[in-house]
């Protein structure tokens, strides 16, 4: 009997894939449309309406009716795609001779009416029989829905069967990607998975780097949040908790959320739910009073217009989320203002929609109570639609019934794009040959629809990649309070996941409002960005995000935030008081133009100057006895050595030049050892003379200026021996030190051997306590040419400085070394100075009367 009623469906049929496929046999000699709903949504009364009725002569074609089966979720929706069908079939350059008609399907979202409607659409009765097509005068070419992802996906592993395309312009699950299992599903509305991506970025966008999930506990929740925790981790952020919304609860596990909210520190919470499962939550946090949080909103209730309940404000201000692509449909509007419920088409449900917006009742005769009954309105169909403002009248911002409107015109270009089929060879439809539109199988439409590329209204270019999956463009939408006092929507912006890298989002900051105090950007996080300066530090057991921020140790900086370590400067570079730059170190070294350089300087030449005027006050008092007591020779070599003492602390002052490191100690070494060289023969000469004096003494032929000379000379030569042996295995060189302060850079002179130069200074010491030793022996003596007490006291007085000077040195940093030794240098030039010739230049200058023969004899007899 089945074989009567239909026609049945051939088998096996050799697709483009090789694969083996079913098809329907259509016929176009008729001109109906089918409307099919089952306990509308629409209305409070379950309606069961089956009926079949002619076309109106708009629809009307010479040739064939491609039947669209929609399920739709509002009367919106439902206008939209009978507009967009008008639309097409009036427009004489589409679809020439074709006319499409559809039939409309409301499941309440039950899934097994879903099931139902889809087997019965395929074999075109109320009865279902599978393989079987029971009107095949009204072919069937594409099913657009349903919008839960969870249908679609039963509807597509069925439809798949057949390769009938089915286009859906709400379900969002990744799982209807996998082209392997659906093979002839589409969408006119991105995946989940570009969603997750974007809230994900969305939030790093704006520097969150602590927050909270929140989400269904359902596969479109739980696949979301989930991979938006993969994408914020991997973008070095952190999750501070994750919670579900239990679907199976009452109070949708409410407390429990709000709890662990008020607990965290977390400023910015993703949601990814409904907006009807969310409210619960809402609830709850307003009995809190929380109203610290900022709502990042999935597409799903990012739009949602339970914002219209002013209670909510406080929580919803300032929420941003990502919504579907809103685009403009023109001539919309004035479309859905015609609606009337005298209409032949949809006639029920215009009349519960009429009901429902204008608040009235369509008064049946035979219902005597509805008639009596003087407080019902009346419907009578006067109503106007012009002045009506509700979600039906509204297309400033159409997104569900844009994709509505757009999956409509993808079936009909793919429709087109295969009645303009040209075969080129290779072409994989080539050797079947063009398809007939009146004629198609469902296979050979699928093979256009995966190649359609449609220009939407607003310039965007709509096709599918592998999988079945449009360009991925969404709108930013930030909730903000209107000067009426309720929350609106605005778009901000928007973020297209084609883009190339780093331009994913544009968006406009001046439209953006936030809840905070000052309305900037809400920050959220764990631990405030470390600064320059500091690097951060991992906390033993907490996230990433959660750090303590450290100084960075001396000599190292930071040039950024968030920086994990400390870079060191260089060696000629000492960081700023942020230590957040290297900037270059304080060359210090003893300079002329140091105050204590310019005076340490100043001090040496005219102090060189004193021995230099003694000399010159010796050589005119020469013949005087107080001179040729002295030996008049010796005096003005050692004066002239004192001159050159004087003057070589000069060679310390100034920047360290190789030269001048190389030379500078040699020089103070030989003219000191000449210097002391000449008092110990001095000191040698009074003794020989005393002794020399004494009958028969064997001594006299010593007591001559040759031997003094000789002590002189070998005194000298042992020094420039040893100097030129330092300068020679390890000579002194400038170098750059750090050691003694970290932010300057003493520029000295390394001595190349500390022993050399210790040695050199051992050996100055050597002859001043020998002449110091032979002088106080011979202080005494009985000699009119006796000058052991000067020698003894000078001798005193230079190993007092020399003797002070070596720790001093030791605890001198720096420019302070190089001026304690030119400072010894001075001081123990001056002692000798002092000593050894103030006492002969008093007499020669102030005592003259005692500078005579007979006054040192007369001393040398009292003496004896």
């Amino acid at each position: 009997m089945t074989q009567v009623l239909c026609n049945k469906v051939n088998h096996i049929h050799e697709a483009v894939d090789g694969t083996s496929h079913n098809h329907f046999v259509p016929s176009h000699d008729s001109h109906y449309v089918t409307f099919f709903t089952e306990r509308s949504q629409l209305g409070n009364e379950d309606m069961m309406v089956q009926r079949k009725k002619r076309i109106s002569p708009d629809y009307a074609s010479t040739q064939a009716i491609l039947v669209l089966y929609f399920h739709f979720e509002s009367y919106q929706q439902l206008q939209a795609m009978m507009f967009a069908i008008e639309e097409i079939n009036k427009d004489p350059d589409t679809l020439t001779n074709v006319t499409l008609g559809f039939q409309a399907y409301d499941s309440c979202d039950v899934l097994h009416l879903d099931l139902e409607s889809s087997l019965q659409v395929l074999t075109g009765t109320n009865s279902t029989i599978p393989n079987y097509r029971c009107t095949p005068d009204v072919p069937l070419t594409a099913v657009i829905g349903p919008a839960v992802s969870t249908h679609s996906i039963l509807l597509a592993h069925i439809l798949g069967i057949y390769r009938y395309s089915q286009i859906s312009h709400y379900s969002t699950s990744r799982q209807l990607s996998d082209h392997k299992q659906f093979p002839s599903f589409f969408r006119t509305v991105p995946s989940d998975a570009f969603q997750s991506l974007g809230l994900a970025k969305l939030v790093l966008h704006f520097g969150w780097t602590w927050v909270g999930l929140l989400a269904m506990d359902n596969d479109y929740g739980q696949q979301g949040i989930q991979m938006v925790r993969q994408e914020i981790i991997k973008g070095g952020a952190c999750v501070a908790f994750t919670e579900n919304i239990m679907m199976n609860k009452p109070d949708r596990n409410a407390p429990n959320i709000v709890k662990v909210i008020r607990e965290s520190t977390v400023k910015v919470i993703i949601v990814f739910s409904t907006d009807v499962d969310f409210i619960p939550v809402l609830e709850e946090m307003l009995r809190y009073d929380i109203t610290n949080k900022t709502f990042v909103a999935s597409e799903a209730w990012s739009t949602s217009s339970f914002h219209s309940i002013g209670r909510f404000s406080s929580l919803l201000t300032g929420t941003i989320g990502l919504a579907f692509y809103s685009g403009h449909i023109p001539g919309l509007s004035r479309f859905l203002k015609t609606v009337h419920p005298n209409s032949s088409l949809e006639k029920n449900w215009i009349k519960i929609f009429w009901e429902q917006t204008f608040n009235c009742k369509f008064l049946l005769e035979k219902n005597l109570t509805n008639v009596l009954d003087t407080t019902v309105n009346k419907c009578t169909g006067q109503e106007n639609l012009e002045n009506i403002k509700n979600t039906f009248t509204d297309v400033s911002s159409l997104r569900t019934t844009y994709n509505v409107y757009t999956a409509v015109h993808v079936v009909a270009k793919a429709l087109e794009d295969l009645m303009e089929c040209r075969l080129a060879k290779g072409h994989p439809l080539s050797r079947y040959g063009c398809a007939d539109i009146f004629r198609l199988t469902p296979w050979q439409l699928l093979y256009y629809m995966k190649k359609v590329r449609l220009k939407l209204s607003g310039g965007r270019e709509l096709y599918f990649d592998e999988n079945g999956d449009p360009p991925a463009v969404y709108d930013i939408v930030n909730w903000q309070m209107s000067p009426e006092g309720t929350i609106q929507q605005i778009k901000v912006g928007s973020y297209d996941a084609a883009a190339s890298t780093g331009g994913f989002f544009t968006i406009n900051t001046s439209l953006l409002l936030w809840a905070t105090e000052d309305h900037q950007v809400p920050m959220s996080v764990c631990t405030p960005s470390c600064p320059y300066g500091f690097w951060k530090a991992a906390i033993r057991g907490e996230p990433v995000c959660c750090f303590e921020c450290v100084p960075c140790p001396h000599g190292e900086i930071t040039n950024k935030t968030d920086s994990l370590d400390c870079m060191k400067c260089p060696l000629d570079q000492w960081p700023n008081i942020e230590k957040s730059q290297c900037f270059p170190k304080a060359i210090e070294y003893l300079s002329f133009e140091d105050p204590l350089g310019t005076s340490l300087t100043t001090i040496s030449i005219l102090s060189s100057l004193v021995p230099d005027f003694i000399l010159r006050l010796f050589v005119r008092h020469k013949s005087s006895p107080v001179v040729k007591a002295n030996n008049y020779s010796l005096s003005c070599l050692l004066l002239l050595s004192l001159s050159f003492c004087f003057l070589s602390s000069t060679v310390f002052i100034g920047y360290p030049q190789p030269e001048k490191c190389l030379f500078r100690q040699a020089t103070f070494g030989m003219v000191f050892a000449l210097c002391i060289s000449c008092i110990l023969a001095k000191t040698v000469m009074v003794v020989l003379a005393f002794m020399a004096t004494k009958p028969g003494s064997s001594l006299r032929k010593w007591a001559t200026p040759q031997v003094s000379y000789m002590i002189v000379s070998i005194g000298f030569l042992l020094q420039f021996v040893l100097c030129i042996t330092w300068l020679s295995l390890a000579p002194p060189f400038p170098q750059y030190s750090t050691h003694y302060q970290s932010m300057v850079i003493i520029v000295e002179c390394n001595e190349g051997s500390s022993i050399a130069f210790w040695t050199m200074l051992g050996y100055l010491f050597l002859l001043a306590t020998i002449s110091f030793v032979v002088a106080f022996l011979a202080r005494r003596l009985p000699d009119s040419f006796n000058e052991a007490q000067f020698i003894t006291f000078s001798m005193l007085a230079f190993l007092s400085v020399w003797i002070s000077y070596i720790p001093a040195s030791l605890s001198a940093k720096g420019k302070y070394t190089v001026a304690m030794e030119i400072f010894a240098i001075l001081a123990s030039s001056w002692a000798l100075t002092i000593c050894m010739f103030f006492p002969k230049c008093f007499i020669i200058l102030f005592r003259p009367s005692l500078n005579s023969k007979v006054n040192i004899m007369r001393k040398d007899r009292d003496h004896s």
